[in-house]
């Protein structure tokens, strides 16, 4: 159980800041920022949850993913002991390892859903607009969000061995996401549709 008796500790003042395991980092360390944006990631889900009105399915669906963001920040906080570098070592599957870690399953549970609420949208013929509806509006930004959120953790992986499945998810996730805007805008039918070359003068 996480226990949070302060709220400030002034060891962040120096401009670095606690991974899990002790050892500190530059607050513009790429593991930082990683794990940085998947909590603005969560910020924007909680969003739309707020807006998602009597859709007590699709908030339920985002708070479960709250959960998975926490996981996914954990595990990113986290460095693997013996993998200090992408061409050095092959980190453990996430199962064998001890610290909390984005597992497969999570992965799948997305892809679950994606393959659920996809079947019930409006066929596409053109890319789509970010807009729409409120809660469309939202989660499109949300995607956009996990989009970066992903280039992050790609960029870190560059660096040093992360878990593979922190991006596997954030990957997956970015596509629920796009499905769930699809979904709030009346199962794509308000979908706002791209016309290529509609600014040409």
């Amino acid at each position: 159980m996480v226990k949070l008796n302060r709220i400030y500790t002034r060891t962040g003042d120096d401009g670095t800041t606690g991974l899990v395991g002790g050892s500190r980092r530059s607050k513009s360390d790429p593991r930082v920022v990683a794990y940085g944006t998947v909590d603005e990631l969560n910020a924007f889900i909680g969003m739309c949850v707020g807006v998602c009105g009597d859709d007590e399915a699709m908030a339920s669906l985002l708070r479960e993913i709250q959960h998975d963001l926490f996981d996914l920040g954990a595990d990113l906080a986290t460095p693997f002991a013996s993998s200090p570098s992408p061409e050095s070592a092959t980190p453990e599957p996430a199962e064998a390892d001890s610290a909390l870690r984005i597992v497969p399953s999570q992965v799948q549970h997305l892809e679950a859903a994606i393959d659920e609420r996809n079947r019930h949208l409006q066929p596409l013929n053109s890319f789509v607009l970010p807009g729409g509806s409120e809660a469309a509006r939202w989660l499109h930004l949300a995607r956009a969000v996990c989009r970066r959120a992903e280039r992050d953790c790609v960029a870190l992986a560059e660096r040093e061995a992360i878990n593979p499945v922190a991006i596997e998810y954030l990957n997956r996730l970015s596509d629920l996401l796009f499905v769930c805007a699809r979904e709030a805008n009346d199962h794509g039918h308000d979908d706002v549709l791209w016309e290529p070359g509609h600014g040409r003068r």
